[in-house]
């Protein structure tokens, strides 16, 4: 996912090599004060989880992160990409369109999450590309405590292979401003969007080892207060609504 397309003036590498995270971020503030954690183990389809964020971000009364799986490979794409771009993967992946920005992005094997900020809350004040750039230095400092040197992207980084190409090609080929890199290679990208209700921020991890409990110490990162939380049968009932109504259909997937 690539959702802020700006670009950054100087390296901003948010780790010293490899260290323990907690001691780390004890020399720091941290970006939440409390945050409400989700690890959501359910195989959803792309249509719901794109809707459970959407319900999320409708009922969260604290800032709050969700980790999710797919029941079998999806796609996304963002909401100003067009369909052409994507209608040839739809026998081998499940495709759904987000209602954030960015580009085209492969999932079943990266590790997804979604960060809600109600609008409510006093983070919620700093511009986009603030809290763009925090979650991902948060991220730096976690893989950092497995001894995976990261940056956040520069100005002018394209990574291994990557092009001028537009935004709607495939996200992890063409990094932006604050997006994760590893050894000139994009590792995390995200989307956001921003309504009277919050900030949602859908973020994709991928070609780094997601095992050793990477979501957690990213969790961990973000906040030293944190409290797991399990899915509200309100949040998933809405969320179904949203998968019948909008993220499940022909139209909103064909929109453009």
């Amino acid at each position: 996912m690539a959702g802020i397309p700006s670009e950054v003036e100087e390296s901003l590498d948010a780790s010293d090599g490899a260290g323990d995270v907690s001691t780390s971020l004890d020399m720091t503030t941290r970006l939440f004060t409390a945050l409400h954690v989700y690890h959501d183990d359910t195989l959803h389809s792309a249509a719901m989880n794109m809707a459970i964020d959407e319900a999320l971000l409708e009922h969260a009364t604290a800032p709050s992160i969700r980790f999710y799986r797919w029941h079998s490979p999806a796609l996304s794409f963002g909401y100003f990409g067009r369909f052409a771009d994507v209608k040839s993967y739809t026998r081998e992946s499940d495709l759904v369109r987000r209602w954030t920005g960015g580009g085209i992005v492969f999932h079943g094997d990266d590790l997804t999450y979604s960060i809600v900020i109600p609008g409510g809350d006093q983070i919620f004040a700093e511009s986009s590309m603030s809290l763009y750039e925090k979650i991902h230095r948060a991220l730096v400092n976690a893989l950092a405590d497995r001894g995976q040197r990261a940056t956040v992207a520069a100005i002018g980084d394209r990574g291994a292979g990557g092009s001028n190409a537009g935004y709607n090609e495939h996200c992890f080929a063409n990094p932006v401003r604050a997006d994760v890199m590893v050894n000139g290679r994009k590792v995390a990208g995200a989307a956001q969007r921003r309504t009277r209700s919050g900030l949602l921020q859908q973020g994709s991890i991928q070609g780094v080892d997601l095992a050793n409990g990477l979501a957690e110490r990213f969790a961990q990162a973000l906040s030293a207060n944190r409290s797991e939380r399990t899915i509200a049968q309100e949040i998933l009932d809405r969320a179904r609504e949203f998968a019948q109504q909008k993220y499940g259909t022909d139209s909103w997937l064909r929109m453009r």
